[in-house]
């Protein structure tokens, strides 16, 4: 692809940094991203990520080696890590890198030092954006990381000196080139997202930008016809107001996913002031101040918190129409409070996986029973049969796969093995199946059991975790649950839940179990229940299933026999 140095791609294809170099060029001056006191143009923050890519381009770092002589689970890319918590940077960071075509990736914030070098050193990361106060965690990594000789630190309240050979964010950025980076961009170049850890080790899914574009990335209209070219979507862009809030983590797939659908659709995205924890005033009044029409967020985790506050303050927010739950359902108990009080939105639970994008949505409105669980896919989505040799039939009861095909990605970086597990190619198609069990009612409908990998098996019968947490987060004393399996002698595995209370309740496990006995057969209820003052889950919301686990065992071991 030709590039002019002064107005960017002649030829733009499916390639991140060229859709939004060819939006800037329709609506420079529109508001792109505002966080704080910063309210960045279209133009603005077009200039910034190009003196971004032209200081990384300025590093020699970028692409090494193209697609074509490369298997499925290598890259031929530097690699940029992310190491921020929301704001302008973050999204800044990974067009910046795109249009050096250097690869980023997301870092969990959370992680401790040796979760972290894991990361860097699995990612094999050359450069890395990040916040100062995570300085002294990484601080103390940086000599066993030899390949990560670029450092950008990004200030903040923390107040923390620069790291050796560190260089400040803004510097970099103030001394470098605006014009647009002369490089072939390519719809081979690659979108990495690292999967959240929460039931095993974190692993870089690998995708081509032209397929993450499709697959998760706004490249079908609303309304669902495709787009069929950049140069049509930025004219369509001209005509895009959609202002939407992502509350969940940048770092978390759902989150910037939201933000460029929102910037593919020539919109606005708007950064909370307080993005280093869920904080439902702050969210609510965000959501009044900047007009927002559409916020995302991560299932009951942050669902709940945003409803007490609703219940403390009420709003009216005549201009908020959506919100868009990813990575994680909404109980039906949660979305009749939430459309109680703001009856003129709608509700999407949308579904989807790192390894798979965008699979379907379930839509609610006020009026409507609320349900979980059971999702109208997009025409990609199918469930193959458990040894892969065929779809299940509609409405057979048949327990399959959940799989997709089309846009899907390449594979694990760096890991062949488990490429080729859950990137299978069948029949000359390359399949993505991440391992969630569905089912597919007479209609098309499919109703997604839950993750294999989480799934307990106990006396022979297969239970489901997200099913029993449903079932408990129902009762209305309960805050949070979330379900495991242990070793039983009796059992094979047994079901054991941990369970947060609302502030000051009481409730016997015994009650618990009797109340979901309503919603599940009996030999899904939880063998034991422990009460925990705070479920742990992962910044994006998602279950810590691994955290789970260790606590159960703890807990068993030390109750009486």
């Amino acid at each position: 692809m030709s590039v002019d140095a002064a107005t960017g791609p002649r030829d733009a294809r499916f390639n991140l940094a060229a859709i939004q170099e060819a939006i800037a060029a329709q609506i420079p001056d529109r508001e792109c991203i505002v966080f704080r006191d910063r309210r960045l143009t279209w133009r603005a923050f077009t200039d910034r990520t190009r003196r971004l890519a032209n200081y990384l381009r300025g590093r020699e770092l970028g692409c090494r080696v193209e697609r074509a002589a490369l298997r499925n689970w290598e890259s031929g890319q530097d690699h940029l890590g992310l190491y921020l918590h929301n704001g302008n940077e973050y999204l800044e960071g990974m067009l910046g890198a795109y249009k050096a075509r250097v690869a980023p990736f997301n870092v969990n914030y959370r992680y401790i030092e040796d979760e972290l070098l894991y990361l860097l050193d699995n990612a094999e990361a050359t450069a890395l954006v990040y916040h100062a106060r995570f300085a002294p965690t990484l601080a103390n990594i940086l000599p066993r990381l030899s390949r990560l000789t670029t450092l950008l630190q990004v200030a903040d309240e923390s107040g923390n000196a620069l790291l050796p050979g560190a260089v400040d964010y803004e510097h970099a950025l103030a001394g470098a080139d605006s014009a647009c980076p002369d490089v072939p961009w390519s719809p081979d170049d690659l979108y990495i997202l690292y999967t959240g850890g929460t039931t095993g080790m974190p692993k870089g899914v690998l995708w081509r930008q032209e397929d993450i574009f499709f697959g998760a990335l706004g490249g079908h209209i609303p309304g669902g016809d495709r787009v069929r070219s950049v140069e049509a979507l930025a004219e369509q862009a001209k005509s895009g107001s959609l202002r939407t809030l992502p509350a969940p983590p940048f770092m978390h797939g759902a989150a910037h996913w939201a933000a460029f659908n929102t910037l593919h659709q020539g919109g606005t995205v708007v950064v909370q002031s307080q993005p280093d924890r869920l904080d439902a005033a702050d969210v609510w009044d965000t959501i009044a101040r900047e007009r927002i029409n559409l916020l995302c967020i991560v299932g009951d985790a942050f669902g709940r918190p945003l409803l007490d506050e609703l219940d403390r303050r009420p709003r009216t927010l005549p201009e908020f129409r959506f919100i868009l739950s990813g990575g994680a359902i909404l109980t039906p108990a949660l979305k009749e409070s939430l459309l109680r009080h703001l009856p003129h939105i709608m509700l999407i639970d949308g579904f989807g996986a790192s390894e798979t994008g965008g699979h379907g949505q379930q839509l609610t409105t006020a009026g409507q029973k609320a349900s979980s669980g059971s999702f109208r896919m997009n025409d990609a989505t199918l469930v193959l049969k458990p040894d892969l040799s065929g779809p299940v039939a509609p409405g057979s009861a048949e327990q399959g796969w959940l799989a997709r095909v089309g846009h899907v990605p390449l594979g694990y970086y760096r890991d062949p093995q488990r490429t080729a597990q859950t990137f299978p190619v069948l029949d000359g198609t390359r399949y993505a199946v991440p391992g969630d069990h569905a089912t597919v009612a007479p209609d098309g409908a499919i109703t997604v059991l839950g993750r294999g990998s989480v799934s307990i098996n106990t006396g022979g019968e297969k239970v489901y975790p997200e099913e029993v947490e449903q079932a408990l987060k129902t009762h209305p004393l309960v805050y949070d649950a979330v379900v495991v399996g242990t070793p039983s002698e009796r059992w094979g595995q047994q079901v054991n839940a941990i369970v947060q209370l609302r502030d000051g309740a009481e409730v016997a496990p015994d009650a618990l179990r009797a109340f979901a006995a309503q919603r599940i057969a009996r030999y899904k209820l939880p063998k034991e229940i422990f009460f925990v003052d705070q479920v742990q889950r992962s910044p994006s919301g998602k279950a810590d299933y691994r955290w789970a686990k260790a606590h159960a065992l703890a807990a068993l071991e030390t109750a009486p026999a």
